[in-house]
């Protein structure tokens, strides 16, 4: 048991290193973005909030497993492990927000909906987007405080026991996690598959209309669109896949007391890591961007010119 605590220590490093540096990388195109433009659209500043959270959410969440690591007697005060928790929870709950937000934003921008009512609420959250993308992280500090007061922070296991874990000890405590479940994973996950809904329903609907104005004698083409498309679309799917393996991951620790909280760590580090580099193909300057400097860092070294990649088309333009 302690050897898998090990391996998925050192596995959950080397995500790290990679959500980082894709997450950076984000983060300064963004600058320089606003930098060039002196503004930023709603889709980049969702984008770089949610980099930011992520970058910050893999810092500390690696912190704490490192330290848990070194301190595997639990000698140290409980208190830090405890507030670095709190903080993880608090981060992972902006990070489903957000990626929730960014895929409801492009629905939106996508999709026109003939309700009126609907289309109200959505101007109306899509122009206080900085409020909201600000609020988010609140909301989720404010969501994970009751932890410390319904939850004890205890060690489940008597062998290989991690250091300061906030676990249900009572009714009231399983109430709260249950609550705390739906509101992090649960509601931005059910946002993200009506968005995926109505993202594939327009998809459809277009590639009808484009079919049958050219007869079928052209394949349709909607150009930059479809890389926004493909991107939602791809946040859905990783999104829900993570929900899955999340809530099972939960349940066999409040449930079973299973001593698997390091394999939470190591999925959202997967999750994170494969959200950036979604994020990055699908924004087209990001893309371009990054496989360029990827060439030239190859050129360095003639016997890799295998690997490198094809500068990619440049269909029409289209805001993302």
């Amino acid at each position: 048991m302690y050897m898998n605590k090990v391996a998925i220590w050192v596995m959950t490093g080397l995500l790290a290193t990679t959500t980082v540096f894709f997450n950076v990388y984000i983060f300064l195109m963004s600058i320089w973005n606003y930098r060039q433009k002196k503004k930023w659209s709603p889709s980049e500043t969702i984008i770089l909030a949610l980099s930011v959270a992520d970058v910050a959410h893999q810092l500390i969440c690696y912190f704490w497993m490192t330290m848990d690591e070194v301190d595997s007697k639990c000698l140290i005060d409980q208190r830090p492990y405890t507030i670095m928790l709190l903080l993880i929870y608090s981060l992972k709950f902006t990070i489903m927000w957000d990626t929730s937000f960014l895929t409801f934003y492009y629905s939106t921008k996508l999709v026109s909906t003939p309700n009126h009512c609907y289309t109200q609420i959505q101007d109306a959250i899509l122009k206080h987007v900085t409020l909201a993308v600000c609020l988010i992280p609140l909301l989720g500090l404010g969501t994970c405080m009751p932890m410390l007061v319904v939850f004890e922070s205890d060690n489940i296991t008597a062998a290989n026991k991690d250091c300061g874990i906030l676990t249900p000890t009572n009714h009231i405590g399983h109430v709260y996690e249950a609550m705390y479940l739906i509101l992090s994973d649960v509601l931005p996950g059910v946002l993200m598959v009506k968005c995926c809904f109505s993202i594939s329903f327009h998809l459809a609907a277009h590639l009808r209309q484009m079919k049958a104005s050219t007869n079928g004698a052209h394949r349709p083409k909607l150009g930059s669109q479809m890389r926004v498309i493909q991107m939602a679309l791809s946040l859905v799917a990783v999104f829900i896949l993570f929900l899955v393996i999340d809530l099972y991951v939960n349940y066999q620790i409040s449930v079973n007391h299973e001593n698997i909280i390091g394999l939470t760590f190591c999925f959202t580090s997967i999750y994170t890591t494969v959200t950036a580099m979604v994020l990055i193909y699908g924004k087209k300057t990001f893309w371009k961007a990054l496989i360029h400097e990827f060439n030239v860092c190859l050129d360095e070294y003639p016997c890799l010119y295998c690997l490198k990649v094809p500068k990619p088309s440049t269909p029409e333009k289209v805001k993302t």
